[in-house]
């Protein structure tokens, strides 16, 4: 059976859903999350609770549930625990389990943005111009590399906490002083942008498929409405971008559009919110992960799916008592 686990659920119950579906019986879903209210647990065959991914046991809690399940391979939707099962990568493929991460020196420089940035300007991968201090933004200035207004986010993080745009020195001063997050300065990108889902042979460690959308609208943390849209020359870039990582699985990169030309902004390697629309599209990265369990590698897909498919998310919700819950020591009321 090509059991597979995944951890930190919480609400990505239709990607659980349509897993179940491509999956027809060839193994069970294992879920864990810390709270038992978690929607998408009652989407799995098996679900389990675990502490908090900070916790000293954490790892072997997992391991445990591994053992138990006969867990074929294992990912997370949260970008916190990334860098844990990175760190982990080898310790889990010597027991027979597929990590759907990257390889833990690439986890670290998708969750450092300055570090990012380094790394692909020294490779020569376009990516947004960017400064660490407010001294180097004030030498771009002078040097006239980047000009107001600018944009300033969280050197790490998730979910679009702590972004906005500056218009002039006194406002990206205060902004990058305010105590609340370690900034980044960036060129602010005002020529469209796009994401892809993109899916890492597992053994090739090169892309084999990639869904490629725009957004119609957005709500916190990612798009609620996109339309799909093929461009060889996105493709390319993928594929160019691939290269300089270890990459291996789903995930989500956000490009930025300048002057006709792709440049890379941001990458999470792990199932993005919205794969939903690639899945939805035929873009079956599951079938594509049952055949990396079995030791197959991929063959391209790249492209392979309608433009013009769009996707157009709405809340659902689980009803259920609360004697199903996992856990009757949850704080409900």
């Amino acid at each position: 059976m090509d059991n597979i686990l995944f951890c930190s659920v919480g609400r990505r119950a239709t990607l659980l859903k349509d897993f179940r579906l491509s999956m027809n019986g060839c193994g069970k879903i294992v879920a864990v999350d810390l709270s038992p209210v978690a929607p998408a647990l009652f989407y799995a065959d098996e679900a389990y609770l675990v502490p908090g991914i900070d916790a000293p046991d954490y790892y072997e809690k997992v391991l445990d549930i591994c053992e138990k399940s006969d867990v074929k391979a294992i990912t997370t939707l949260i970008d916190p625990e990334i860098e844990l099962l990175a760190k982990h990568r080898e310790d889990l493929l010597a027991r027979g389990i597929l990590p759907l991460c990257p390889a833990d020196w690439t986890a670290r420089l998708c969750f450092d943005k300055y570090e990012m940035f380094k790394y692909l300007h020294k490779k020569g991968v376009r990516t947004v111009l960017t400064y660490d201090s407010l001294e180097g933004l004030k030498e771009g200035l002078e040097k006239g590399e980047i000009s107001f207004p600018v944009f300033m986010k969280p050197v790490s993080g998730s979910g679009s906490v702590g972004i906005g745009k500056v218009n002039n020195w006194e406002e990206a001063e205060a902004k990058f002083n305010d105590g609340k997050f370690v900034y980044i300065i960036q060129e602010l990108m005002s020529g469209g942008d796009c994401d892809a889902d993109v899916y890492v042979d597992c053994i090739s460690h090169k892309p084999v498929a990639a869904f490629s959308k725009k957004k119609i609208e957005s709500r916190i943390g990612g798009a609620s409405k996109t339309i799909s849209f093929k461009d060889e020359k996105l493709f390319n870039f993928i594929k160019e971008v691939c290269v300089v990582f270890e990459l291996n699985g789903p995930c989500d990169m956000d490009f930025f559009i300048k002057d006709g030309e792709y440049y890379l902004s941001e990458i999470n390697p792990r199932f993005g919110g919205a794969y939903l629309h690639a899945y939805g599209a035929g873009v079956d990265f599951i079938k594509l992960i049952l055949n990396n369990i079995h030791g197959l590698e991929n063959e391209p897909v790249i492209g392979q799916y309608d433009e013009g498919v769009i996707m157009m998310m709405y809340d659902d919700v689980v009803i259920t008592r609360k004697s199903e819950l996992i856990s009757d020591n949850f704080p409900l009321i």
